[in-house]
């Protein structure tokens, strides 16, 4: 069986048709059968988590390629390009993909905040003992009865599904010997993210983020600005403005959508001085200025 669509376009298809199961989704992997069939070196938008039960085929990213075959699970997320280049037809086990709207704080607590889904350079491949693998087995079939019940509250128990097998990857890999990042860039990476992330969420109109520009954080980092961009761009394929920008703006527009501060209180705590600057930054951004946005979203909900 031909793959008639790669997964980005389907899940693509997916989100667009229904915004809250867009969210998340689950499938199995012989629904998408690969005779030759592999997917590009890409950066994709959305998490996802697979169980590879039989097949086999290799897996590169991060600057690491291995070799699978069976009883694996595997993490990828928005941060870094990956690839997967099947090697044989008989392709069997779940895969699920979600945004980072599907994930909360609880769901990125601090314990897991250490988990291979969240991390840029750590370990995105494990394989499973027996134990695991039944276990794993049957939470990846309770989310695939979950989503398809009328459950009000099912993408919250999904969430809880998703922790398990977050803690029980973990499991798998002592803490000792966590992967280390094996060169300068993914070590710069890795910490710049830990801090561009360790300023938020805001909880305060008087909380006020430190680092606001890439001078700041590449000071901050004791490395050059140029040295912290290209870092970025050579792992992450973005820049270190584009990482800021787009972490500023998904704070505000959760600020705007969950908080009841007026738009001068949620410009300041995002670093801007005046409200004009932050109206700028956020229509060049989105389209729409902060008081537009904040209505039309509201009226939908």
């Amino acid at each position: 069986m031909k793959l008639k669509e790669t997964i980005d376009d389907f899940y693509a298809q997916h989100n667009q048709t229904n915004k809250t199961r867009g969210q998340f989704n689950i499938y199995k992997r012989e629904e998408f059968a690969c005779d030759s069939t592999s997917l590009p070196t890409n950066r994709r938008d959305f998490y996802k988590i697979s169980l590879i039960l039989n097949g086999e085929g290799t897996i590169s990213s991060a600057g690491k390629s291995i070799n699978i075959k069976g009883n694996t699970i595997t993490f990828m997320n928005p941060l870094i390009p990956y690839s997967w280049e099947p090697t044989s037809t008989n392709q069997t086990g779940y895969f699920c993909l979600f945004t980072e709207d599907f994930v909360t704080q609880n769901l990125k607590s601090e314990s897991l905040s250490q988990s291979p889904l969240f991390k840029v350079g750590g370990n995105f491949v494990f394989c499973p003992d027996e134990k695991s693998i039944n276990l794993l087995v049957g939470i990846f079939e309770s989310i695939f009865r979950e989503i398809q019940s009328d459950y009000p509250n099912k993408y919250d128990l999904i969430r809880s599904y998703v922790q398990i097998i977050m803690h029980e990857a973990l499991r798998m890999q002592p803490p000792e010997t966590f992967y280390k990042p094996t060169n300068a860039s993914e070590r710069i990476c890795s910490l710049f993210i830990q801090l561009l992330e360790r300023q938020f969420p805001i909880d305060s109109p008087n909380q006020i983020i430190k680092l606001k520009n890439a001078n700041e954080f590449a000071t901050q980092l004791n490395v050059h600005t140029n040295h912290l961009n290209r870092s970025l761009k050579n792992i992450t394929g973005k820049t270190t403005s584009q990482w800021i920008s787009e972490r500023t703006i998904k704070e505000a527009k959760a600020l705007l959508l969950n908080s009841d501060w007026d738009i001068a209180e949620i410009g300041y705590s995002l670093g801007f001085e005046h409200p004009s600057n932050f109206n700028i930054f956020f229509k060049n951004q989105t389209g729409s200025t902060p008081n537009t946005f904040r209505k039309t979203e509201v009226s939908f909900s």
